[in-house]
């Protein structure tokens, strides 16, 4: 006769297909209190799930932990995870070197390479390759742009 060490013994639920839970709108465990605290009408939870918008909301991330669950509405064609608030992170605060980076990457996409104009929106570049000014000669705004930097007037 061959023994069944307990180590061996799997329990195995046959019902479950492996899919995640899901929840509707305000049906996920916290739901109410999550909304609560992004209205600012209550304090942040501190158990429930929480969509990654609404934990950066909080001023949390999800810290590495996998999703536990799925918010579904317009009857399953419209979907977001749900991570566990209990193990979230606190978000990492901006540094200069962080901010730097952000900025070099606004400003390729701002720039227009013909007139180097630094647009406040970003440009069609990949489209139309400049500002609308370059590419079809419709006037823009001054408003609308940071003028080009003129050389520097030091007396040095």
């Amino acid at each position: 006769m061959v023994s069944v060490d307990e180590d061996d013994v799997v329990d195995v639920d046959l019902y479950d297909d492996g899919s995640f839970p899901d929840f509707g709108f305000k049906q996920a465990p916290g739901a109410v209190a999550v909304l609560a605290a992004l209205r600012g009408a209550g304090p942040v939870p501190q158990t429930g799930l929480a969509t990654r918008r609404q934990l950066r909301a909080m001023g949390l991330r999800p810290g590495g932990h996998e999703p536990v669950a799925r918010l579904v509405w317009r009857k399953g064609g419209r979907w977001a995870w749900l991570y566990r608030i209990d193990l979230a992170k606190p978000v990492r605060p901006m540094t200069l070197a962080k901010e730097l980076a952000l900025d070099k990457a606004m400003a390729a996409r701002q720039t227009c390479p013909l007139c180097t104009r630094r647009y406040f929106t970003c440009l069609p570049l990949r489209t139309l390759g400049s500002c609308l000014e370059c590419h079809d000669g419709t006037p823009a705004d001054p408003s609308s742009y940071i003028a080009v930097p003129a050389t520097h007037q030091l007396a040095a």
